[in-house]
């Protein structure tokens, strides 16, 4: 028994190596002596060291390892004493008189390799002889390290194809038959430790085992670098022999570790072929082994081999490679009905990652395996299982990775239904996945249905599913992801205006689910999308009849109303009234003089009721006027509405340089190079002139408050005005006028009062050398500017 103390194992330890040295030392100085009786005396001495029962076996390797090296120069003894007369065969049998079986034993492998190398008897018979006699040690710790050292001595002099070793005939049947023996004993031994010593130290065993597992797996790595295995031997001989011992031996921790490594050193091309009857022994493995781990596996070597190269495909078809692995998955997954549902989404995982790889052109077998994810998920809700739930992202993630088109997962219908079983905050994360994977590859998605699909699969970004997750989420994660939306929104295209018509209200329906702080992200680009739209169809509609080329038109504004109108709820209403504006400007574009009107009623509503900071107004305003300025859908009456509205705002902001700014823009109002109706000189100098009253006004209440008149900066902004009116050849604006105003900002200038500023005279010189620039052109615009003196 091994003792519980560790330090009496290190102590057992100690004295076995002081042991070995000792003896070790005394062979030493027999081999130097070339005394072979008192080597072979002293080295079974050595040996003896190796029969302890009281080490683990991490301590047992140390002391073996010791062995083995003193057994190495032992060995090189014997080669040299053969060379020097000596008869290997009775060297052989010599050795066979050691006292003790396992030092014996250790000597006649040794020997028996060097007799193997003399070729003084055949290979074949020898590697039975030894593998036969070792069977006199059945203590499951000395056994393994004594068949590993048969291994490790006989695995460079196996009888195989092409070695110097090769007999007569049937030479690898032999070599194969030596290392499947070998094999076989040593599993068992390794199995016999788990039913020794008490059951309290099960977990003790197990992790002794593990530590050993791969003296055993080393014979398995030794048969397949055997160059005389074929696929028909392999397939006949070598892999029924090592499944029957995988399966006979009802040990969890070897099936699991020897299927394992059946999987790692054998070639991909004998899996393949041999794929029904190592998927045949999986059933009858405990139901406490990992199953699923050994499939993933044996998928991903499979995956991995169809990926190197085309030229295989036709041998993964020929087999029938994908109907064999569903067929064993579903049959492993009936007999584990205690399975975890992690375990089962790992098998579908890898088998969809195998058939990626193999049958890429499928998409039925994709939709297939999804199809019996979600009917093993049927009736789980949403998962709370963090394996589970990574297992089925990576699931959901497979076909994206591989098309790169969104578009080929929207035509597997079972994609929805798998992603229904994550919870909110993945679905999220998936959804996000989704549109990264769109705006990387620039796909376009062209149809309604498959807009209504997508945007279903992507609720998560579209719509607060949990009303505690954005909570969590970061403000700038936030953005970004809407931001993706958003993006997304704007890739949306189709030629055919009818199915662009659509696309547009699908996209309005999920939009407008996504409430305040969603909408200011998601609504912007489908209006400008929408207004693109409207723009199309103006080019193409320029000859058709009037009712028809503004019935869709109609509809699109009736839709952008209904997204503003949400909009403006939020509230954002600085953000509602340039899209108000943007949408009238479009229906002054297509002539639809009611909408755009309809527009600007509620851009004007907005700024009365919801606009109450005072910087917001300012912007708000201009953009405004800036838009009513462009508009030349309006009659007479409409436009005087809007433009005695307009000026009636700028005229009542709060501070006086806004309304004297507000105010001189709205004389463009009135004076529109590109129509005649629009050209009353009379109204744009009674606006010039209104601001210059609020200019001068403005000074005063500075002179009051400051003690000083402030800039002249308005007064030359006015003088600016006067000079782009009567340039445009407005008859009200004349030479007396703009000469006073000169005289006026030169006498303000001049003033004590006057707060000096070197914008302002800046900006009033170059005004000036315009002026003298005009005067020197000559000609007509000469002759015009001449009288002005400056």
């Amino acid at each position: 028994m091994i003792p519980n103390g560790v330090e009496d194992e290190e102590k057992f330890l100690a004295a076995g190596i002081a042991g070995l040295q000792q003896n070790a030392f005394y062979m030493h100085r027999a081999l130097d002596s070339n005394n072979l009786k008192d080597a072979l005396k002293y080295s079974a001495q050595m040996l003896s060291e190796l029969r302890t029962s009281r080490l683990s076996p991490h301590k047992y390797y140390e002391l073996y390892m010791r062995a083995f090296d003193e057994l190495r120069k032992l060995e090189i003894f014997f080669k040299e004493e053969t060379k020097r007369g000596c008869s290997i065969v009775e060297l052989y049998e010599l050795v066979q008189h050691a006292g003790n079986i396992l030092p014996r034993l250790y000597l006649l492998c040794t020997v028996g390799s060097v007799y193997i190398k003399s070729k003084e008897a055949p290979a074949r018979d020898i590697l039975k002889d030894l593998v036969e006699m070792c069977r006199g040690i059945q203590h499951p710790l000395r056994g393994l390290f004594l068949r590993s050292y048969l291994s490790q001595v006989s695995k460079d002099k196996l009888p195989d194809i092409g070695s110097e070793y090769e007999g007569d005939a049937e030479t690898v049947v032999d070599a194969v038959e030596f290392v499947l023996q070998n094999f076989t004993e040593m599993n068992k031994l390794w199995v016999r430790m788990q039913h020794q010593g008490p059951a309290r130290e099960k977990e003790k065993r197990e992790k002794e085992r593990s530590e050993l597992r791969d003296l055993v797996g080393k014979n398995l790595h030794v048969l397949s670098q055997i160059e005389g295995i074929d696929l028909e031997m392999y397939k006949e001989t070598v892999l029924p022999r090592i499944l029957e011992q995988v399966v006979n031996c009802k040990d969890e921790i070897a099936q699991g570790y020897l299927m394992d490594c059946i999987i790692q050193v054998f070639p991909d091309e004998y899996h393949l072929q041999t794929l029904e009857t190592l998927l045949g022994a999986c059933p009858q493995l405990q139901p406490s082994v990992d199953i699923k781990m050994v499939l993933a596996r044996l998928m991903e070597r499979l995956s991995n081999y169809a990926a190197l190269s085309t030229d295989v495909l036709p041998e993964f078809f020929q087999v029938e490679a994908f109907a064999k692995l569903n067929n064993a998955i579903g049959k492993v997954i009936e007999a584990q009905e205690d399975m975890p549902i992690a375990g089962v989404v790992t098998l579908y995982s890898s088998l969809l990652t195998f058939t990626l790889h193999v049958h890429p052109d499928r998409l039925d077998y994709v939709d297939q395996i999804l199809g019996a994810c979600v009917k093993k998920l049927s009736g789980k809700g949403k998962l709370k299982d963090n394996k589970a739930t990574k297992q089925i992202v990576a699931l959901l993630s497979a076909p994206l990775e591989k098309y790169k088109d969104i578009d080929t997962a929207l035509k597997l219908s079972n994609y929805p239904h798998v992603m229904e079983h994550l919870d909110d905050a993945t679905s999220k994360e998936m959804a996000n996945v989704l549109v990264q994977t769109i705006l990387k590859s620039k796909t376009c998605i062209s149809t309604a249905e498959k807009v209504e699909a997508l945007f279903e699969l992507m609720k998560g970004l579209i719509r607060d599913l949990d009303e505690n997750l954005h909570d969590e989420l970061d403000e700038e994660d936030f953005k970004e992801e809407q931001n993706s939306v958003a993006r997304l929104i704007q890739m949306l295209h189709n030629d055919d205006p009818e199915e662009m018509l659509k696309i547009i209200s699908t996209v309005k329906q999920h939009i407008l689910t996504g409430g305040p702080k969603r909408l200011p992200f998601t609504a912007p680009p489908l209006i400008f999308n929408s207004l693109k739209l409207v723009r199309r169809l103006q080019n193409q509609d320029e000859n058709a009849p009037e009712e028809e080329a503004s019935a869709m038109p109609k509809k699109i504004f009736q839709i952008l109303n209904q997204i503003i109108e949400a909009l403006s709820s939020v509230p954002v209403p600085e953000l509602s009234l340039r899209l108000y504006l943007e949408c009238a400007e479009a229906a002054n574009d297509a002539d639809l003089e009611p909408v755009a009107y309809e527009f600007f009623t509620q851009a004007y509503i907005l700024y009365e009721e919801e606009i109450s900071d005072s910087k917001a107004q300012v912007t708000a305003i201009h953009l405004i006027i800036g838009t009513l300025q462009r508009m030349h859908v309006f009659g007479v009456e409409n436009r005087d509405t809007l433009t005695h509205k307009a000026t009636g705002y700028s005229a009542k902001l709060l501070k006086k340089p806004d309304q004297c700014k507000a105010v001189y823009s709205c004389s463009h109002l009135f004076w529109v190079d590109d129509q005649d109706s629009i050209k009353d000189g009379e109204r744009v100098l009674l606006c010039l002139k209104r601001a210059l009253r609020i200019a001068n006004a403005a000074q005063q209440m500075s002179n009051a408050t400051r003690g000083s008149s402030g800039s002249v900066l308005l007064f030359i902004e006015i003088l600016n005005k006067y000079l782009y009116f009567f340039e445009k050849g407005v008859t009200q604006i004349t030479v007396a006028s703009i000469q006073s105003l000169i005289e006026l900002i030169t006498t303000e200038m001049q003033s004590e009062t006057t707060t000096s500023d070197p914008a302002a005279d800046a900006f009033l010189a170059s005004t000036l050398r315009y002026i003298q620039f005009q005067k020197d052109k000559g000609g007509a615009v000469g002759e015009k500017y001449e009288s002005i003196k400056s």
